[in-house]
């Protein structure tokens, strides 16, 4: 079908011939945007780009008021072809078999650049500047090989002045919707092709920096040590067990550890962990938060290591509109099939166009709820069921029973 040969278009525009490469303002992505925007114009959309180079295809309606639909089209390293990508085909495809209805709304579909942050320490800079919420500060960050954000849009040829302009104003967005690969199980195993997103969960990141003693890993008795490792390896099962007693409400993560001084005959004087928290509950979240610290406090007291936490990341909760839950769910039932609602775990560019407008998502079933690998996969029957449940959506679209 073709939005299984247009996923695979664009999964052939890489920077590296053996795995899927498409960094933000990078010559792929420029590739992928041009060919993106040729979709877009064969569609009937009329194409622009904005200063961060999100490509905008626009289709007029009747009303002032814009129904914004879209998704990323960079991607991790080594990654895999679906994510973000199939979200800006199917407002593509959407937007091509309404083109000639006369809606009472218009229609932008949006190919944002930077939800990954795979080039810079930054993340969703370009759905930020459309949703006017950019901060000017973005700029000065660094990529690993010294380039700033300034300069790689000026070296994509646009300017940093341009980004301000890129915002929508408030009375023209009516909402923002994103189609999206699930990037987990759930679907699967409920044996259901699509499902209805309530809210994009919020996120923390603690860095439990754990200060020991390195010491010769032959003659200090265990119980004269000082074990850094020791003591974050205790913190991370500790993590892992408050997630589990969460009864699903929160996931604990820690999958970024540093060991110094990093010899194996050498007691580690110095261990960091890295904690990423998630819940779609503000409450859970919070309470998982505080009994990890109290938790770690406990561990370095007993252990008489020093310790340094701190906070990295706060993203609260981000609810998807309930009229917009409901349209979707409709839309899917007139397939033939039930919806099931539940959280996003991973962050989404919904939480940037969220701060504009009210949001929704529509979830595609992924393989083995497999994402960010190459073995990512949605089979093409299901991808044709999210494109007619997203025109669906569209043909029961009512900007004036929106909460926002």
């Amino acid at each position: 079908m073709r939005a299984e040969a247009m996923v695979s278009e664009l999964g052939a525009i890489s920077a590296e011939p053996d795995r899927l490469v498409r960094l933000f303002l990078t010559p792929e992505h420029r590739r992928a945007a041009d060919r993106v925007a040729d979709w877009m114009c064969k569609a009937g959309l009329a194409v622009s780009e904005d200063a961060l180079g999100t490509v905008r295809g626009r289709l007029e309606g009747q009303g002032k008021r814009r129904l914004l639909i879209g998704s990323h089209i960079d991607s991790v390293i080594d990654a895999g072809k679906y994510d973000g990508v199939f979200g800006v085909i199917a407002g593509i495809l959407a937007a091509e078999h309404c083109r000639d209805k006369r809606l009472p709304f218009g229609i932008d579909v949006l190919a944002f650049g930077d939800e990954e942050g795979s080039r810079f320490p930054v993340t969703l800079s370009s759905s930020s500047a459309c949703a006017g919420v950019f901060k000017p500060e973005m700029l000065a960050q660094e990529d690993r090989n010294g380039v700033t954000l300034a300069d790689a849009i000026k070296a994509y040829g646009k300017s940093p002045a341009d980004v301000p302009a890129a915002a929508y104003r408030l009375d023209q967005a009516a909402a923002y919707v994103e189609v999206h690969i699930e990037q987990g199980p759930v679907l699967e195993a409920r044996n259901l092709p699509l499902g209805v997103v309530t809210a994009i969960n919020g996120q923390t990141y603690l860095n439990a920096e754990f200060l020991g003693e390195a010491g010769h890993a032959g003659t200090v008795p265990m119980r004269l040590r000082r074990d850094a490792l020791a003591g974050a390896a205790e913190a991370i099962l500790l993590g892992e067990t408050l997630a589990r007693e969460s009864n699903g409400a929160a996931v604990a993560t820690v999958g970024r550890v540093a060991v110094a001084p990093g010899a194996a005959n050498v007691i580690p004087g110095n261990a960091v962990a890295v904690f990423d928290i998630r819940s779609g509950d503000e409450p859970a979240r919070a309470t998982l938060v505080e009994a990890l610290k109290s938790g770690l406090r406990a561990i370095a007291a007993r252990r008489h290591l020093g310790l340094t936490v701190t906070s990295t990341r706060e993203v609260a909760t981000t609810p998807c509109d309930p009229h917009i839950q409901d349209q979707f769910a409709d839309a899917i039932r007139a397939l033939g099939t039930e919806p099931l609602r539940f959280g996003s775990g991973a962050g989404h560019d919904g939480q940037a166009m969220a701060k504009l407008c009210p949001i929704g998502m529509l979830f595609v079933r992924c393989r083995g709820g497999i994402s960010h690998n190459p073995m990512e996969y949605a089979s093409p029957r299901d991808l044709g069921l999210a494109v007619a449940a997203l025109i669906g959506f569209i043909e029961r679209f009512e900007p004036g029973r929106l909460s926002g």
